[in-house]
């Protein structure tokens, strides 16, 4: 137990977080084992609950789209509940990326992974985010770190940031140049040769193909022709849609409502409390205990029913991988006083105006 309650990187961290990190690893740990001990059932059948929680989301999802379809169900009701089960698929796959259910079994593991991508087709492959998460629990906080960067972690705030929060297209096309030297810092730091460069290259140019193209595609097509018709009706002018426009734009119009809007609504959550729970820029490589913070204000409950409490549980799996989504937020409550005590953060909304640095920095620095 002591071993594994020990990180390499605290070797090379301050000795007072290195003590606080080994502390906290240790305290969940033990927690996690308590709890399997008097449910046996969490590590038995670990596999059996990732599959039902699999099947029950997409069964969610489909149900909630034939309710739409059918007219059970307004779309403004459709468009949530949809989402909050996309937001259980979304902890599956972070699970499956670390190889928590069918980890001997891959044709399974891939299975489910193809699965909640295609549920959540706004995402890039799980499969390319796979190298990108590995390497984000590496280097959470610095440069290179680019799936936390790629959903605005250490930009300052404003419209472009609210923007770029919920569509992760314009995280790309509002930021042309930060996410060539964003992704470039990534490739450095993961390749370890120049053949290796150009494939990792060419896997995340390719990482939204094809499912996020043709997602996005639909929703932006949706946007602004409805904008457009929007804008005309505003402006007192008469405008004719062909017919074949319209039957496309029906069929359209029921796919945003399904899969995109609540996939939408799933990404600004999830990325608004991700980018922001998490520090940036003034974090030292390694340094688990200044990583993240926790949040347990009563106002982040709407965005936390679409991302499963994400920063409430999610600075646990920094220090202790091996916990499943659900696990974590059974620990939880009862692990908070460990984590205060040992120097992590509770709701450091601070943070907004620190472009996510963990201390006040000039704002040409953010």
């Amino acid at each position: 137990m002591n071993a594994q309650a020990r990180l390499p990187s605290e070797g090379r961290i301050n000795p007072v977080d290195a003590a606080r990190s080994q502390r906290i690893r240790q305290g969940i740990l033990e927690a996690g084992n308590a709890l399997r001990a008097r449910h046996p059932w969490l590590e038995k059948h670990q596999n059996a609950i990732g599959m039902a929680i699999f099947w029950t989301s997409i069964a969610g999802i489909l149900g909630n789209a034939w309710a739409y379809y059918t007219g059970v169900m307004s779309w403004w009701i459709a468009i949530p509940v949809a989402a909050f089960f996309m937001s259980l698929l979304h902890e599956l796959e972070h699970d499956l990326i670390h190889m928590m259910y069918f980890r001997k079994n891959k044709f399974w593991n891939d299975f489910m992974l193809a699965g909640v991508w295609l549920f959540r087709p706004s995402t890039i492959s799980p499969w390319v985010r796979r190298r990108l998460h590995i390497h984000h629990h590496k280097v959470s906080g610095t440069e290179s770190d680019l799936e936390e960067r790629g959903i605005t972690n250490g930009e300052k705030w404003g419209i472009r940031r609210l923007l770029m929060t919920g569509d992760n297209m314009l995280a790309i096309y509002l930021r042309p140049f930060a996410t060539y030297r964003m992704t470039r810092a990534f490739i450095r730091e993961v390749a370890k040769n120049k053949t290796e460069a150009h494939a990792i290259a060419r896997e995340n140019v390719l990482g939204y193909f094809p499912l996020g193209l043709i997602n996005y595609t639909l929703w932006h097509g949706f946007l602004v022709y409805h904008a457009g018709l929007f804008a005309a009706s505003a402006l007192g002018m008469d405008v004719t849609v062909p017919a074949i426009l319209q039957n496309v734009m029906h069929a359209v119009s029921f796919y945003a409502v399904a899969i995109a809007a609540p996939n939408a609504l799933r990404t600004f959550c999830l990325h608004f409390v991700s980018s922001n729970m998490h520090y940036y820029g003034d974090v030292e490589k390694g340094n688990i205990v200044q990583q993240c913070q926790v949040w347990t204000t009563p106002w982040a409950i709407p965005l936390h029913l679409f991302c499963f409490n994400f920063a409430g549980t999610h600075a646990f799996h920094h220090f202790v991988v091996r916990d499943p989504f659900y696990v974590r937020q059974w620990l939880a409550p009862g692990l908070y006083p460990l984590m205060r005590e040992n120097g992590i953060r509770f709701n450091d909304f601070g943070t907004f105006g620190r472009a996510n640095r963990m201390s006040a920095v000039a704002p040409a620095q953010a």
